[in-house]
C-alpha cells in the first residue's frame, strides 16, 4: 500500500504542476500540492465507507483490502496522469499566455484537455478496481454492486474535495491563490445545478 500511495502522490503532483503552470508558476506549485491531497482524501474516505458497505452488498472485504484495492486503482490513475503531464505541459507552453486576448479560449482548452485526461485515467483505474473486486468476490453480480457503490462514492467524495481545494487551473480573471475565499461555501453539486440553471434560462 505504501508504494501505491507514493505513486499517487508523485504522479498527481507532476500532473498538477503541469496543469497549474499555465496560470502562473505559483498556481503550478499549489496544484502540485493539492491534487495528491484530493486523491488521497478520496481514497481514505472511500475505503472507510466501502469497507463497511461491501459486506452489506454481498462481498466480504476488510477495510485493509478495500484500502489496498482503491489505492492500487488510484495509483494506476496517477501513473496515467503523470505520463500525460508532458503533453499537457506542451499544450500549456504552446497556448496563448495570460496577457493574450485569447486567454479565455486557452483556459477553456486546458480545462477540456484536463477533463479528458482525468476521464481516461479514471476509466482505466476503475476497470482495474472492478477486476480486483471480482477476484475478491468470485461472483460477478455482488462484485458489480460493490463496484457501482464504490464508483458513486468516488464521484461524491472526489467532486467535493476538488470543490473545496479549488482552483487547480486558475481562472484568468481571478487572483492566484491556494484556496478560493469561498472554498467552504456551497458544494460542487450546487455549483453544477446553478450552472445548468444559467445555461437553460
Amino acid at each position: 500500500m505504501g508504494i501505491s500511495l507514493a505513486v499517487i502522490v508523485a504522479g498527481t503532483a507532476i500532473y498538477g504542476a503541469a496543469l497549474g503552470a499555465w496560470r502562473s508558476p505559483a498556481q503550478g506549485v499549489f496544484s502540485a500540492l493539492k491534487l495528491p491531497l484530493v486523491l488521497t482524501l478520496t481514497a481514505l474516505g472511500n475505503s472507510l465507507i466501502n469497507g463497511m458497505a461491501a459486506p452489506l452488498l454481498g462481498v466480504s472485504i476488510s477495510f485493509k483490502e478495500s484500502l489496498a484495492a482503491i489505492l492500487a486503482s488510484f495509483a494506476i490513475c496517477a501513473t496515467i496522469l503523470a505520463s500525460l503531464a508532458p503533453l499537457l505541459l506542451f499544450l500549456v507552453v504552446s497556448s496563448p499566455s495570460m496577457d493574450s486576448a485569447q486567454r479565455g479560449a486557452a483556459h477553456g482548452l486546458i480545462l477540456i484537455v484536463n477533463v479528458g485526461s482525468l476521464a481516461l485515467a479514471g476509466i482505466v483505474g476503475n476497470v482495474r478496481l472492478f477486476q480486483t473486486i471480482l477476484s475478491l468476490s468470485g461472483d460477478r453480480p455482488p462484485a458489480l454492486r460493490v463496484w457501482t457503490a464504490w464508483l458513486g462514492m468516488n464521484l461524491l467524495l472526489g467532486s467535493q474535495f476538488s470543490w473545496l481545494l479549488r482552483p487547480f487551473v486558475g481562472s484568468p480573471g481571478l487572483p492566484v491563490e491556494f484556496l478560493r475565499a469561498d472554498a467552504f461555501q456551497g458544494n460542487f453539486f450546487e455549483a453544477v445545478f446553478r450552472a445548468l440553471v444559467r445555461l437553460f434560462s
